[in-house]
């Protein structure tokens, strides 16, 4: 079973945080979100592991913010 690395392991934070955002540059809402999508399936598809991925999901869902009512 493999496991999902939650440590700081990306070897230039700044510099990818700067392209993500570069690459969304002059694109609407939908656009961005499309971008974004692909973006997750390009990923995914790189790390392989379903087992990884799903813990993957649940720990982004565990950190994502709650609003009321939701």
């Amino acid at each position: 079973m493999s496991t999902l690395i939650t440590t700081p392991h990306l070897e230039a934070p700044d510099d990818f945080y700067e392209a993500l955002i570069n690459t969304h540059q002059g694109l609407s809402t939908d656009e961005s979100h499309a971008l974004n999508a692909r973006l997750v399936l390009l990923l995914a598809n790189h790390i392989g592991s379903l087992d990884v991925l799903r813990q993957a999901l649940a720990a982004a869902r565990e950190s994502a913010p709650t609003s009321p009512g939701v």
